[in-house]
């Protein structure tokens, strides 16, 4: 049984059980952002005997790469980290054992526990191998483990074509849209509420920009095959200082998530031509990433896994592979629906079939 991370001991993982006991001992190990030291030392010494593997560190972001000389190589990531936990840990089963309840079932130490069992028992696959666990991906995009080697240590991302473990129901997910947070604003004249003519009321002038929001028709676009719908919705809104005071400014946020068939540029062009006239400042965008589904490894792949691709309509990790010319999906167990939630749980059959779609795949 895992301990507590901060103990100084460092854990002990048995990779050589089942990748659903291996699932509940990762979920035992506390992560919350910030705090991946113990469960990166745990997976670093459980893979530091193995032979076939060469191992790198950077800060809590652990590599391991087959170096057989394959004419293809790919690569496989999983984030170690978790939102903060809310009364649900340790693990429990649920259902007779049919789902593994705790935080980070489902986001995402399910998948990173097939990436472990597989990397553990595939000494001789059909590529080479790199496979990727890394912290921070559930906080600041500057402090992702992922993109902070893409910065210092590109050479380690090369490859032909990616997998990230993400959620998806065990299915495969293509790309992922964008997302981009705008803050629109509206000003006025502060007054005593009692002499409201002398001023004049900024929330009062947010209205037609809900207006807008209302009445406006996300866009689905066909990218390479699959279908991304779109979404611009108000997430935030604030102003006034006082009860007695008429507010001089009024901010309405608005996170626009859009097809990956359109640039970062082009997003806040489109949002700068549906609010017209309105004072608008971006404040965080993230392009999206195509399908990531016509190159032939993926083609393949689909093939071994089977079922029909998805698009993701979340941002992802893929991102950054398709950044750096990378064809990329989604692929790993568990319900996305369930990410997050206080009754976080995975469906143990899941687990089994993402193991059982990427073995197939890298040792056909």
């Amino acid at each position: 049984m895992p301990v507590n991370p901060e103990d100084a001991t460092v854990i002990e993982l048995d990779l050589g059980a089942s990748s659903i006991d291996i699932t509940r001992q990762l979920c035992d190990i506390e992560s919350v952002s910030g705090d991946e030291r113990g469960i990166a030392d745990a997976i670093w010494a459980s893979l530091a005997p193995l032979r076939h593997l060469e191992l790198t560190r950077d800060g809590d972001t652990i590599v391991a790469r087959t170096t057989l000389g394959r004419d293809r190589r790919v690569v496989i990531a999983g984030h170690l980290d978790t939102v903060p936990v809310n009364h649900n840990l340790p693990t429990r089963w649920e259902d007779d054992a049919t789902f593994l309840w705790g935080r980070g079932t489902v986001d995402m130490k399910a998948g990173v526990a097939v990436q472990l069992k597989l990397a553990v028992e595939l000494t001789e696959p059909t590529a080479d191998i790199t496979w990727i666990w890394y912290d921070h991906e559930e906080v600041e995009s500057d402090l992702n483990g992922l993109g902070r080697l893409a910065r210092t240590r590109p050479e380690l991302l090369e490859g032909d074509f990616a997998i990230l473990g993400e959620p998806t129901n065990s299915s495969i997910e293509g790309g992922c849209n964008g997302t981009m947070r705008a803050e629109l604003r509206t000003h006025g004249v502060r007054a005593h509420s009692a002499r409201a003519w002398v001023g004049h009321n900024a929330i009062h002038d947010a209205a037609p920009i809900l207006a807008i929001l209302e009445a406006y028709e996300p866009r689905q676009a066909d990218v390479d095959g699959l279908v991304y719908r779109e979404g611009l919705n108000a997430v935030a809104i604030s102003g006034g200082v006082a009860g007695n005071v008429i507010p001089d400014e009024c901010v309405i946020t608005v996170n626009y998530r859009f097809a990956p068939d359109r640039s970062a540029a082009e997003a806040e062009a489109h949002l700068r031509e549906v609010f017209a006239g309105v004072e608008l400042v971006v404040t965080d965008s993230a392009e999206g990433a195509r399908p990531g589904l016509t190159a032939p490894l993926a083609l393949d792949f689909l093939e071994a896994v089977g079922g029909e691709a998805k698009p993701k309509y979340g941002w992802t990790d893929v991102a950054r592979f398709s950044a750096i010319g990378i064809p990329a999906v989604n692929y790993g167990p568990g319900d996305p629906l369930l990410a997050h939630a206080d009754d976080e749980r995975v469906a143990v059959d899941q687990i089994m079939e993402c193991e059982r779609g990427l073995r197939a795949w890298l040792s056909a």
